[in-house]
């Protein structure tokens, strides 16, 4: 399909990275707009997501979709080539249970152990290594969720690849680690070596200065 396609985007945002991979693996050509979320947010942003008035915005056609996991959805039905999610009902329905399970309870917990003072850091820590616990088991000896192949539970995971190593680095807490949740640790190797993905991350130490300069305001 050669119709226009439009992402809206923040180089540092996760979730603006799960649509540009998902538009790269299904080989979806696209022009990217990146936004100063932070400063100055453009009046294009402001009039296709008036709500939210943030990143990842999606337009096709010249018609604009938001949310991440809800853009993603619209991608997987646009384009049908190599999809993101099984074909089967029920492993579809399974898969958005672990999606939704990412970003209502693990990405939550993940960012509450990360940020949190100190006096609640223990008992974060602890809840985040439960969620971390639970989706670890949905690999189930898979090298991705999606199986062979990368898929939307991947995508959606991706916070946990080179966003919160970058995280830990800054602050110097350890949440997910090779010896805390060896197949997870394993799964965020696999994934950013994917030269699909590679290709799309922000770079590394890019990344961290910002997470350092985000943390010390």
């Amino acid at each position: 399909m050669g119709e226009e396609v439009k992402v809206f985007g923040f180089w540092a945002s996760p979730y603006s990275h799960r649509v540009e991979l998902a538009l790269s693996l299904k080989g979806v050509p696209y022009e990217y707009i990146e936004e100063d979320i932070l400063k100055n947010k453009s009046d294009s942003l402001l009039k296709y997501n008036p709500i939210h008035k943030k990143v990842p915005v999606f337009l096709h056609k010249g018609k604009p979709i938001v949310e991440s996991i809800v853009i993603l959805e619209y991608i997987e039905e646009t384009w049908k080539a190599n999809p993101i999610l099984p074909q089967n009902p029920y492993d579809k329905a399974i898969d958005r249970f672990w999606i939704k399970f990412i970003d209502d309870k693990c990405l939550p917990a993940v960012r509450k152990a990360t940020f949190s003072p100190e006096n609640e850091r223990e008992t974060a820590v602890e809840e985040a290594c439960e969620c971390l616990k639970t989706l670890e088991s949905a690999l189930n000896g898979k090298r991705f969720f999606g199986g062979d192949a990368i898929g939307m539970v991947d995508i959606a995971a991706n916070f946990l690849t080179i966003w919160l190593r970058t995280i830990q680095e800054a602050t110097g807490l350890e949440v997910l680690s090779v010896e805390k949740f060896p197949d997870l640790f394993k799964w965020t190797d696999d994934f950013i070596s994917c030269s699909v993905v590679k290709e799309s991350l922000p770079p590394t130490d890019k990344l961290l200065s910002f997470v350092k300069a985000s943390l010390s305001q």
